[in-house]
């Protein structure tokens, strides 16, 4: 591997270890084995660093929601489908504990990002890639033929359903939602819409 790589592996590795605020320009020269000067050539900052640091550990994780890696080892699930939807949460839910420390470090940023305001910056901007590499889990469509429409709603739904996964687990994993509820839930209101109802439950 060249600087780059090695300053991208190592300020991975200081921010599992220490979060966004902690980690030093200096903890990731020394976990990288690289100079000071490197991180300015080819990183611009040490905040640009960890901002593309964490898109690549959000990456890394989102690769282990793929329905084709859960525990048969593919899926038979129609793209689009309820299935699926449940297929892709089940793999989800079920790499969270492994991924605990990334999600810790997207907690960190919602509570003290305005204390490191370029970092926040680029991470709002990276929301935008998160967004366009979630919805071909469930729609099967590849991420390259995506419209933006697309990205902008579908992308947002999965988005703000998985933020709030998170959220939940952090807090309490005994108590947050699983595959099945969350599928359920899904499955309820897709019922109601097309019955009219407007989500009134007072028929039963």
């Amino acid at each position: 591997m060249g600087h780059r790589e090695d300053l991208l592996e190592g300020a991975k590795r200081c921010l599992l270890a220490k979060g966004f605020l902690r980690t030093t320009a200096r903890d990731i020269v020394k976990e990288s084995g690289t100079n000071l000067a490197s991180i300015g050539y080819h990183y611009g900052s040490k905040d640009a660093l960890l901002a593309a640091a964490y898109v690549s550990l959000i990456e890394e994780m989102g690769d282990r929601f793929d329905p084709g890696r859960g525990a048969g080892g593919a899926t038979t699930a129609p793209p689009g489908s309820l299935e699926r939807f449940r297929e892709v949460w089940d793999n989800i839910i079920r790499a969270l504990p492994e991924s605990r420390a990334i999600w810790l470090l997207s907690f960190e940023l919602i509570l003290q990002g305005d204390r490191v305001p370029e970092l926040r910056k680029l991470l709002v901007e990276a929301q935008e890639q998160g967004r366009s590499g979630i919805v071909p889990l469930f729609t099967g469509i590849p991420e390259d033929e995506l419209d933006a429409e697309t990205v902008d709603t579908e992308g947002r739904f999965y988005q703000t359903l998985l933020q709030g996964l998170m959220v939940q687990w952090l807090f309490d994993p005994g108590s947050a939602t699983d595959a099945d509820r969350l599928t359920e839930g899904l499955r309820r209101v897709i019922g109601r819409v097309i019955a009219g109802t407007g989500g009134d439950d007072r028929t039963g």
